[in-house]
């Protein structure tokens, strides 16, 4: 068992430093950062959207605006697209590719962001979602797995934590860029919060 645990931690470890290794990779969350600090500079919202574990990425995220990271400071708006009346509803009624363009519709307005999630980069409600913002100007970042994905191709940048044969590693690098991005976001807006930060 122990054997176990040390090569899980050893892949894992082995992974986000393959990830940290690219310079593109950390140029596209400064990038995805603006975009999503851009959108709240102009009071406008932030969406975030997934399937299973990504969905419960989403939700962390959202909350995280809307409550707090490190320290006490006003609400950020965020929605995470996973109230489960709106989903069975439109399910039922449309098809579950429309669960999240729905809420868009209904909901987004030109000059918001999207936070688009998918370990495949392939999830069609989450791709529909994303071609529903681009034609209604509204910015997608998303974060995906395998480079070149149909997703990441919609998105105004996209965050690909690298291919990987389990979407567990995905994921983990996944959160990780999650807490980052949340945290430059209170950096720009809250920097009281940040007394020693160089930048």
């Amino acid at each position: 068992m122990h054997t176990i645990i040390r090569d899980t931690l050893t892949d894992s470890q082995a992974y986000l430093g393959n990830f940290l290794s690219d310079e593109t990779n950390i140029q596209a969350i400064a990038d995805a950062a603006e975009v999503l600090i851009a959108a709240l500079s102009q009071d406008k919202a932030i969406y975030s959207c997934g399937n299973g574990g990504s969905m419960s990425d989403a939700m962390h995220f959202a909350e995280e605006l809307t409550g707090r990271y490190r320290d006490n400071r006003a609400a950020l708006s965020a929605t995470a697209i996973s109230d489960p009346g709106h989903i069975s509803c439109v399910a039922n009624d449309f098809g579950y590719e429309h669960i999240f363009s729905r809420y868009l519709q209904g909901r987004a307005r030109s000059g918001d962001c999207l936070l688009a999630i998918s370990t495949s980069g392939t999830s069609k409600n989450v791709i529909r979602a994303a071609e529903y913002a681009r034609e209604s100007g509204i910015a997608v970042v998303s974060l995906t797995g395998k480079p070149g994905s149909v997703l990441g191709t919609l998105a105004t940048v996209d965050i690909s934590a690298g291919a990987s044969r389990y979407a567990d590693r995905v994921q983990e690098v996944h959160i990780k860029i999650i807490h980052i991005l949340i945290e430059l976001i209170e950096r720009r807006f809250f920097p009281e919060n940040y007394p020693s930060a160089q930048g």
